[in-house]
Formats: C-alpha cells, structure tokens, sequence
C-alpha cells in the first residue's frame, strides 16, 4: 500500500473512530490556500480541526511527534481561513490529532485521540 492510500485509510478510520466518540463530522479535507485539515468536526458546542497522522513505522518518530513547528503553523492559516469563510460556526475551537499506527498491509494497530494538540 503506498503513502497516499494509506493516508486515506487512516482518515477513514479516523472519521468512524471520532464517531464513535460522539464527535459530529461536519466535512473532510478542507482546502484553502494556506493548506489542508483533514477533518472539521464539532463535539457538543466546540469546533474541531482534526490532523490525522498514520505512520507504519516508528522510525522517524511516533505520528503526533509528526506534527512539527510549520505543520501548526499552517493549521492554524487554515483554520483561521475556515472560520472565516464558515459564519456562524461555534466559537469555541480547538485542534485534535488522531495518532493511527499500521502496517504497508494496511493492517491498523493503534489507533489514539489526542485532545488540544496544539496551542
């Protein structure tokens, strides 16, 4: 399985997994000129902008660890674009990252919500 379908699968079990988790998805892969957020979803009266990071090996770090300096930087450009562009949207925000771990198979093994990852 290359990066990009396994990207894809982790999003997919991210969405049913923040489902699961009471979360209300209101759209996947929001673009914007400052960049992409995966998932835009709402928990109770808070807005969530999700990161999902699926990783096959702990080689270069654990999925969250992934999430660096620029990469906030520019989730936060988008976020900030989507509140924008998106009226009426809750007031109160915050940013999650779904932590996936799998195999080249496509075989999950960990899957970890990981609330306000970014401040």
């Amino acid at each position: 399985m290359d990066r990009k379908a396994l990207g894809k699968l982790g999003e997919k079990k991210a969405v049913e997994y923040l489902k699961k988790k009471g979360y209300r998805i209101r759209e996947t892969n929001f673009r914007c000129r400052a960049g992409e957020i995966d998932i835009v979803a709402q928990e109770k009266d808070c807005l969530v902008f999700v990161e999902v990071r699926t990783r096959t090996s702990p080689d270069f770090g654990t999925p969250a660890e992934s999430v660096d300096a620029a990469k906030k930087g520019r989730l936060i450009s988008a976020a900030l674009t989507y509140l924008q562009s998106h009226q009426g949207s809750p007031s109160s925000w915050r940013f999650d990252v779904v932590a996936i771990e799998g195999d080249r198979e496509g075989q999950l093994s960990r899957i970890e919500l990981i609330r306000n990852a970014i401040d």
